[in-house]
């Protein structure tokens, strides 16, 4: 992947270490990968914020550790910041109370906007924090505003500037996100396309997390054949992830037979992961 101005908020960079936290946060290991920062977070910023968000994605995909994500996210508010990692940190706080409100834990939506406008007038415009908060305000807008259009507007911004920089990992979520809105809207070819292209980013990415949401999401523009074949495969995944990501369970057949995979139903549209 490109070189982003948080490069280690979102996948490996170069050294040892950043290389490391990305081979653990993208097979789950969220707990493992924040473990190896813990010597450096006192007096890193960089440690600090990348320590919140992989706790706080864990939450997201586990509906587990939310006091833990909490105090990570406040013990790097309180650090000297500049603006920029200041509107990082407020991203991280708007994405987890985002979190808590989608999954239904508790409902802070009023909380996750506030933090997500604070981001917004921290972060300046040509920030590369930028393409990751339009997105996140993309999901608050569709899934807790009921927005599909403002939801639209703030993934394309995300998406065509997760493109020019080079963040393959952004874009696989961008991708997927249009895409269910061109399935909502009929856009059958759209909607294939988007789905696929999510799936290949993650495939060469190595983001094996975040294989099976992908391969499920694939499944609903395919015919029935190869449909209850991606959804037999994202839950062999699913399980050897240990049921992770915990919410794509109630959409994965119970029974993934060996040979020749049985027809299934299609599952609602995926619950958004990021």
């Amino acid at each position: 992947m490109a070189d982003t101005a948080h490069p280690v908020l979102e996948t490996a960079s170069g050294t040892a270490l950043d290389s490391a936290v990305w081979r653990l946060r993208s097979r789950g290991c969220w707990d493992d990968a924040a473990e190896l920062l813990t010597p450096t977070v006192a007096d890193d910023p960089r440690a600090a914020l990348l320590r919140a968000r992989l706790l706080v994605e864990r939450c997201m995909f586990t509906g587990q550790g939310w006091e833990r994500a909490e105090e990570a996210v406040r013990a790097a508010e309180k650090m000297p910041l500049n603006d920029e990692e200041r509107g990082t940190a407020a991203c991280e706080r708007g994405y987890l109370a985002y979190a808590a409100t989608l999954l239904r834990v508790r409902d802070r939506a009023d909380e996750a906007r506030a933090a997500l406008g604070r981001a917004a007038a921290l972060l300046a415009p040509d920030s590369p924090g930028r393409p990751l908060l339009d997105f996140r305000r993309g999901l608050m807008a569709e899934h807790v505003g009921g927005n599909p259009q403002a939801a639209e507007t703030g993934y394309r911004r995300a998406h065509n500037e997760a493109l020019n920089r080079g963040d393959a990992l952004l874009c696989s979520y961008t991708w997927r996100h249009l895409a269910a809105l061109a399935l909502k809207g009929g856009d059958l070819e759209a909607a294939r396309h988007g789905f696929a292209e999510s799936l290949r980013l993650r495939e060469e990415l190595g983001f094996l997390v975040g294989i099976a949401p992908a391969l499920v999401a694939l499944a609903e523009v395919q015919p029935p054949e190869e449909a209850a074949r991606l959804r037999a495969e994202a839950a062999r995944l699913h399980r050897l992830l240990g049921n992770v990501p915990h919410w794509l369970a109630a959409q994965l057949p119970t029974e993934v037979p060996v040979e020749s995979p049985r027809e299934a139903t299609a599952p609602p549209t995926p619950t958004p992961e990021k």
